[in-house]
């Protein structure tokens, strides 16, 4: 049973996915609405600090939406010109949002070699940039800016709240997060065991790429800043099992998270037989799950796109049919 819905650390506890409580650090509390807001800050000040943003700067990323979101809002705060190359698995609110807060948005809809639209996407950003100087590509896959921000603020913190963790379970998107988790863990508490979750289809883990649906976490192309020492164990998760997590959440503990939050548990729940009841485990939560009402939350989206399986309950005392 849950003790508290949200402390005042912003963490949940959740039971049943294996024999210990699992401490889900939830990060979609914040103004941009998730984890995505320390990357853009550190991003965006390091140019400014660089003296590198002119009144005629164009920043420009690719985004699957939340950092998308995040740097518009930065952007927007500071009066950048921000342009957000996204592809058709970004999420409408996302969309909205980004163009809501000023930014410009190109989507690219041919998929790339392995299935997704990175490569695509990226491929774009650098046509532009080459031929217009204006343009400064902000990077996030290679930017050391993006981890740094997750050793100083994400990892740093779980450190501070509980002292010792023996399994810290993080997902794999650009691997930001991943990356700063696992090296502050390294360099502060090696004890602590990092578990890197992934999408099925992704190329990060050096596995066969494939047509994903659910954005956030998975790469079509291995970012730069991707480094695997350090690592315990890398999983990987079906998107089936991402929505069944997902729906159980909503219907167990009646919060909305997005897909990398279910799909992170569901890497909790794959390594269940090697935690132990008196583990300390802790799950990175990136974003809550409003956003994908359409399609997470959708039977009809969710059905034709990952087929009746997907909604299946995964505890048996938990129907997942949200529609009539």
């Amino acid at each position: 049973m849950i003790k508290q819905l949200i402390n005042e650390n912003n963490y949940v506890q959740v039971d049943q996915l294996c024999s210990a409580k699992v401490h889900l650090k939830i990060e979609g509390l914040n103004p941009a609405g998730s984890i995505k807001l320390k990357t853009a800050h550190a991003i965006v000040a390091d140019l400014e600090s660089r003296g590198l943003i002119t009144p005629r700067t164009r920043l420009i990323e690719s985004s699957s939406g939340n950092l998308g979101v995040a740097l518009a809002m930065v952007c927007a705060a500071k009066g950048y010109q921000f342009v957000c190359v996204i592809d058709p698995n970004t999420s409408a609110p996302n969309r909205k949002l980004i163009q809501a807060l000023g930014a410009q948005v190109i989507v690219v809809d041919q998929r790339d070699e392995n299935g997704g639209f990175l490569y695509s996407r990226i491929r774009l950003i650098e046509q532009m940039v080459a031929q217009n100087p204006d343009y400064i590509w902000l990077n996030q896959y290679q930017n050391p800016n993006n981890p740094l921000a997750h050793y100083n603020a994400t990892a740093r913190a779980i450190a501070e709240k509980f002292g010792h963790v023996d399994y810290l379970f993080v997902g794999a998107g650009t691997t930001g997060t991943l990356m700063g988790c696992k090296r502050y863990f390294a360099d502060h508490h090696p004890r602590t065991k990092v578990i890197a979750v992934d999408s099925v289809g992704s190329v990060t883990f050096g596995l066969p790429g494939g047509t994903r649906h659910i954005p956030g976490l998975g790469t079509s192309r291995r970012p730069e800043i991707y480094e695997p020492s350090d690592i315990h164990a890398f999983l990987t998760v079906p998107e089936v099992r991402t929505v069944q997590v997902c729906r159980w959440l909503a219907q167990r503990y009646g919060l909305l998270f997005g897909g990398s939050t279910g799909t992170v548990l569901a890497g909790v729940q794959q390594w269940a037989a090697q935690i132990r009841p008196d583990d300390v485990v802790v799950a990175i939560s990136p974003d809550m799950g409003e956003r994908y009402l359409e399609t997470l939350y959708s039977d009809d989206w969710v059905s034709q796109r990952l087929g009746p399986d997907a909604l299946q309950p995964l505890f048996p005392e938990f129907p997942l049919s949200l529609t009539a």
